[in-house]
């Protein structure tokens, strides 16, 4: 007998690192982007589909002008980047 129903769930995103003032925020995994509503950005007003890992609606430049602007709020980690993927080619096979 098969099961049949629900999808699987993909697991919460999990922040990485916090880059530095002026570096670039990695938000690769779809999971930062909704594909079906544009909310207002919690910074500038402007709507857009981008997500925060907490799922909190924000462009992406914004909150790396965030981060520049303020590095004691950088370090509370609001905004960061993905978890770095694993190497590819470099596992436990034989």
């Amino acid at each position: 007998m098969t099961r049949q129903g629900r999808a699987k769930e993909k697991p919460p995103l999990e922040p990485g690192l916090i880059p530095a003032p002026r570096e670039f925020l990695v938000w690769r995994d779809g999971q930062h982007f909704d594909h079906w509503q544009d909310l207002p950005c919690t910074l500038c007003g402007q709507l857009t589909p981008m997500r925060s890992h907490s799922g909190e609606p924000v462009h992406k430049a914004c909150a790396e002008g965030r981060l520049a602007a303020s590095p004691v709020e950088a370090r509370l980690g609001r905004f960061a980047s993905d978890l770095a993927p694993k190497p590819k080619g470099q596992g436990d096979h034989a």
